[in-house]
């Protein structure tokens, strides 16, 4: 019998296939007593041939995804397994101490790994980092489990987990991971977000799927409506199939919109560009008629990596996407971690409240090399395209201004290196703490433009988790408060002569859009599956006519004031 299960719809489409259930490998074991010497070296043996060949295989799967540099960090897990000082120490504790293999692997890869963090070289660092991996590579092939890795999944399937973090859900192959429902989230969780940039169907805050599937079960979800069947009847798969077609041929409707501009029924014009992640998503973005990347979240490139990405890295990958792109816009954010993003080589302390923390803007200051590489790396790739770059977490002119410094210092360096870099690159800041709407009028002043991050300024401005499901009817894009913060900071750019563009998750919200658009927002920033439809609605709206509304709206009371208003005087009219 099938079972039905009900969570968020936060990616829409709808997919039916086998269940891929990631479940964290649980490493814990008790030591053996009484060894067979030559059974654990077989053990041993054939774990590190497992690895090497594991690792080949990622290897090879990754190269149309990293970096010729990134790919390096498979070659040094190979060469680690491989090194003899290593495999001696391990086999020298199996043969003299009569310790299994897996307690043995364990012990050397924990005295490696505490000889090399108590040293005082980044270099070393990371390859304690390195050796934490192949620790646990080679301990999982030793006790015979499966190491779950999503770049090696080579199967159409759809993926169910308690969660996804953002480096995980950036490993997403959509080619055969076809969708994926979680236990955990919302419509602003990251796994969410990165489920728009890939185009696949997603649930999230189902609160039960991983209790209820095994591998191989047949599951259907629908991101629209957050409807989970698992196991699903022949006539429930009929029903699903139908309205998978349905879906889909609704798609290619929306093609006609993807060469054309973004203009409303009183050719009002405005812009719809693309949120990404990296340059795997420029296919979506291009493949759906953007008009530009209107937030390149550079974080990813710190997430997918081992270590931190070098300047020539970053340059080549900068690059790339400013070619692809020619000279649409492309604006970089620059490194947005803390909070619930976290690099595994990277040590961020503990906190209280890390989203409130030690993060953004504020970690790249007071660790100011990490920022100067990037800045370098971003100004070097410049004149490959219209690069513009915003400053995220800003809460004060002053850490703008000194962001502003650096910028300026580091690009003096390169062009006294006879660097070319292009002459005017456009400096702006992610409006996302309430401070900065609030002295709007004051920071149009200072900056080039402005990027309205909601997701934050939602969470920040009604005091709520916006992961949190107790006070999710807090997370509210549609309050008044909001609405008027956003007028505030659209008026002053326009008072100043400069623009202000939207990459949070309200700039594809239906009900969203037409207030947006009377409000004279310059650029909206999305998901690239989101632009078609988006267009198609501002292209049935009168801008003027909402305009004049725009007074009214901002003094209703409630959320839900403004949506039942927007639904029935200007979408329904």
């Amino acid at each position: 019998m099938s079972i039905k299960i009900k969570g968020i719809g936060v990616s829409k489409g709808i997919s039916i296939s086998k269940v891929y259930k990631l479940v964290e490998i649980d490493l814990n074991f008790e030591k053996i007593k009484d060894i067979d010497v030559a059974l654990e070296k077989d053990k041993l043996n054939n774990s590190i041939d497992k690895s090497l060949k594991q690792l080949d295989k990622l290897r090879i799967l990754s190269q149309d995804k990293l970096s010729v540099e990134e790919l390096k960090i498979f070659e040094a897990h190979q060469l680690i397994i491989q090194d003899q000082d290593f495999l001696k120490q391990i086999n020298e504790k199996i043969e003299n101490e009569k310790i299994d293999a897996a307690s043995s692997i364990l012990a050397v890869s924990n005295s490696f790994i505490q000889i090399f963090e108590t040293i005082d070289d980044d270099y070393f660092k990371e390859r304690s980092a390195d050796i934490k991996d192949v620790r646990k590579r080679l301990i999982a092939n030793t006790l015979g489990l499966d190491i779950p890795d999503l770049t090696a999944i080579d199967q159409e399937v759809i993926l169910v987990a308690e969660d996804l973090t953002p480096s995980e859900t950036s490993q997403l192959n959509k080619q055969f991971v076809l969708g994926f429902a979680t236990n955990i989230g919302g419509r602003t969780s990251h796994s969410a977000i990165m489920a728009r940039s890939l185009e696949v169907p997603a649930i999230v805050g189902s609160k039960t799927i991983v209790e209820s599937v095994e591998n191989g079960d047949q599951i259907i979800i629908d991101g629209q409506t957050g409807d989970i069947i698992v196991n699903p009847n022949e006539v429930e798969i009929e029903i699903y199939t139908a309205k998978k077609i349905q879906f889909e041929a609704n798609e290619k409707l929306l093609q006609k919109y993807k060469n054309k501009a973004t203009i409303s029924q009183d050719n009002y014009k405005t812009e719809i560009c693309s949120n990404i992640g990296s340059f795997n998503d420029i296919d979506g973005v291009i493949n759906n008629g953007s008009e530009g990347v209107g937030l390149y979240r550079s974080e990813f490139l710190y997430m997918e990596s081992k270590e931190l990405p070098t300047e020539e890295v970053q340059f080549e990958a900068y690059k790339k996407v400013l070619e692809a792109m020619k000279d649409k816009l492309v604006v970089v954010r620059t490194l947005d971690i803390g909070g619930d993003k976290e690099l595994d080589y990277f040590d961020i302390p503990k906190e209280m409240n890390p989203f409130l923390g030690y993060r953004a803007i504020r970690l790249c200051l007071d660790q100011d090399q990490i920022f100067r590489v990037q800045l370098r790396a971003l100004i070097r790739a410049s004149k490959f395209g219209n690069l513009k770059i915003m400053f995220p977490m800003i809460a004060t002119v002053e850490e703008f201004r000194d962001s502003k410094r650096i910028f300026e210092e580091e690009k003096a360096k390169l062009m006294n290196e006879g660097i070319e870099v292009a002459p005017n690159i456009e400096l702006g800041i992610m409006v996302e703490i309430p401070s900065v709407a609030m002295m709007a009028d004051i920071f149009a002043k200072e900056v080039d433009f402005f990027s309205i991050g909601t997701n934050d300024l939602i969470q920040y401005t009604m005091a709520c988790d916006r992961m949190n499901e107790k006070v999710s009817y807090l997370y509210q894009p549609h309050n008044p408060a909001i609405l008027r913060m956003v007028k505030q900071v659209i008026d002053a750019s326009h008072k100043n002569n400069i623009w202000t563009g939207m990459c949070g998750e309200m700039a594809s919200d239906p009900i969203s859009i037409p207030i947006l658009l009377g409000m004279g927002l310059d650029e909206f920033s999305m998901s690239s599956s989101e632009i078609l439809s988006s267009r198609h609605q501002i292209a049935s709206l009168n801008q003027k006519d909402i305009e004049s509304q725009i007074d009214h709206i901002l003094n209703l009371a409630t959320a839900q004031d403004v949506k039942e208003y927007v639904e029935t005087n200007i979408l329904n009219k």
